[in-house]
């Protein structure tokens, strides 16, 4: 009985102690990452820009403010200009505008101008008053957005190439358009960006055959 009793507990602690390994090799080889690879890299922005909101609920295509990702190597992050074809006149959630709109008519006066105070980070940046005229007091400067996906200086990787192939933004970004704030989904990698081309060539992108290289001198040059 003594032998029956020692050897099943030399085998549970022995499963015990193989589980408990397993589980400690499997959460240390999911955590480790090569060098450059961001995966998972959410930056703090100057600005709370939602792409839910934007990409999502507005539905603004990608390409509406990425405008180089169909010309040029770069996708481009817009200038403020950009944001502010809407924002000159959207200053602030159409509730809060609406909530202040039903508050003067009430109380018969003029509405104030309600500005988000996310958008009025933007609008100081670019040195507007709060009458969104030009501040002479302020120094026009451009937004300082934080790059998300970067990639090491050895590789060459051009938007215009995919965009003009049908390759949607979500493939390497992930679905962007839920994101309250971008984060870097795909790890980027060497045999990532491989075996995408080679599914290419075996499947097509939108059914159209593709020719995608896997010539290290594409990427590498």
């Amino acid at each position: 009985m003594n032998w029956f009793g020692n050897r099943l507990v030399t085998v549970v602690l022995t499963v015990a102690v193989l589980m408990a390994a397993s589980v400690f090799v499997t959460s240390f080889t999911n955590n480790i990452k090569l060098p450059d690879n961001n995966q998972g890299y959410e930056p703090v922005q100057p600005i709370a820009y939602s792409h839910r909101l934007h990409a999502g609920e507005l539905g603004i295509a990608c390409l509406h403010c990425h405008h180089g990702a169909e010309r040029s190597k770069s996708a481009g992050i817009p200038s403020a200009n950009v944001c502010m074809n809407c924002h000159a006149r959207l200053t602030a959630p159409w509730v809060n505008v609406k909530a202040e709109d039903d508050l003067a008519t009430k109380e018969k006066r003029k509405p104030r101008l309600i500005i988000s105070p996310e958008l009025k980070k933007m609008y100081d940046r670019i040195g507007l008053d709060d009458n969104l005229r030009p501040d002479s007091t302020k120094t026009p400067l451009p937004l300082t957005w934080m790059k998300v996906h970067n990639l090491p200086g050895f590789v060459s990787f051009n938007h215009s190439a995919h965009v003009r192939s049908g390759v949607q933004c979500q493939t390497c970004h992930g679905a962007v358009e839920t994101m309250e704030r971008v984060r870097q989904v795909s790890d980027l990698s060497m045999g990532w960006c491989v075996n995408c081309h080679r599914d290419a060539n075996r499947n097509g992108i939108n059914g159209t055959p593709r020719n995608a290289s896997t010539n290290c001198i594409v990427c590498h040059h």
